[in-house]
């Protein structure tokens, strides 16, 4: 039996010479980078989800990547492939996990190439972080009769049965953009569409006038889609130039959505800044037909984007808007 206090036998030392002690002493320096690099893991959840589930064991360099004027973009490249990711240092990850399922969404059509989504948390010192696949572009934003026929496949293949709306609230742009569920799509476009910009610009800039006709207008919407079968579809929701791109192989990219399921129709909303051109509109009907009325409703898909750019940027858009309804309530003698 051994005595508390009895010195330890020779074999047992952990003296400088026991070579025990050398191949602890030996392991130290890297036990305390392991240490080190978990302790950073842990204040970087990007990082940190790169590194474990996104199966990297080095990440070689991060790179930024110019883009909106909403978020932060980066590039990270590791040895096991580049990532996409964003930052906000203001939002929380609600805006975040509403892009993530709108991507994850439009990547379940298998018709048009999006970035898939893999992660979405909250940063240590606020904000939020999304991280995706990275897509190689092209040099070019591919061909416009490609785009047009894969995003009438997405229209084609994303469908609903809850109706117009989405399961979660999201933004256009930085403007709060309500899903709802409705199964009216007059109601659903007038109310959480037009009804909710026009509100916004009462409530931001006092515009009573463009409130009031911009009310008159959501009444009167019925002629405009008589003969019309509307059925509810994926929608990007906010398809302009900037969201629009082509991969390595010149096949579309398109990015930064604003989904809903919506009338197809309403995705050419954003036409005035997206460069559409016969050769897209000629691919898009033939795998969607045109529906009777579609140029009497273009204008009004594009007044919610007018709208919104107005209570986004300024007075530069009012006009534009408000040429858009008084035309529509001429035409509607309301």
């Amino acid at each position: 039996m051994m005595h508390v206090g009895a010195p330890l036998s020779a074999p047992f030392s952990l003296g400088a010479s026991s070579p025990r002690a050398r191949r602890r002493a030996s392991l130290l320096p890297k036990l305390t980078r392991r240490r080190s690099i978990m302790a950073s893991m842990g204040d970087d959840p990007i990082r940190e989800w790169i590194l474990t589930e996104g199966k990297a064991t080095q990440i070689t360099r991060i790179s930024p990547i110019g883009g909106g004027c909403i978020n932060h973009a980066s590039r990270y490249d590791t040895d096991s492939g580049s990532f996409f990711v964003k930052t906000n240092r203001r939002i929380g990850p609600s805006m975040f996990e509403a892009e993530s399922l709108g991507l994850s969404a439009m990547y379940a059509t298998q018709s048009i190439r999006v970035p898939m989504p893999y992660k979405v948390g909250p940063l240590p010192t606020g904000g939020s972080f999304i991280i995706m696949e990275f897509i190689e572009f092209g040099p070019s934003r591919g061909s416009q009769s490609v785009l047009g026929r894969k995003l009438a496949e997405m229209h084609q293949a994303g469908k609903s049965s809850k109706g117009f709306g989405f399961d979660i609230d999201n933004t256009i742009g930085s403007t709060p953009q309500i899903n709802s569920w409705s199964s009216d799509w007059i109601e659903f476009f007038s109310e959480h569409r037009l009804g909710y910009q026009l509100k916004l610009a009462l409530d931001q800039y006092g515009d009573s006038a463009i409130y009031e006709k911009g009310q008159r207008l959501m009444k009167n919407l019925q002629p405009l889609f008589e003969g019309v079968v509307i059925e509810p579809c994926l929608l990007h929701g906010d398809l302009w130039s900037g969201n629009i791109s082509s991969d390595k192989n010149g096949d579309p990219v398109i990015l930064d959505p604003a989904c809903y399921y919506g009338h197809p129709e309403a995705e050419f909303g954003m036409s005035w800044c997206a460069g559409f051109g016969g050769a897209f509109y000629s691919s898009y009907f033939e795998v969607m037909p045109k529906q009777p009325g579609f140029e009497k409703r273009r204008d009004l898909y594009m007044l919610y984007h007018y709208l919104n750019h107005y209570n986004l940027f300024g007075s530069g858009y009012r006009s534009s808007a408000m040429s858009i309804i008084d035309d529509y309530l001429r035409m509607l003698e309301v």
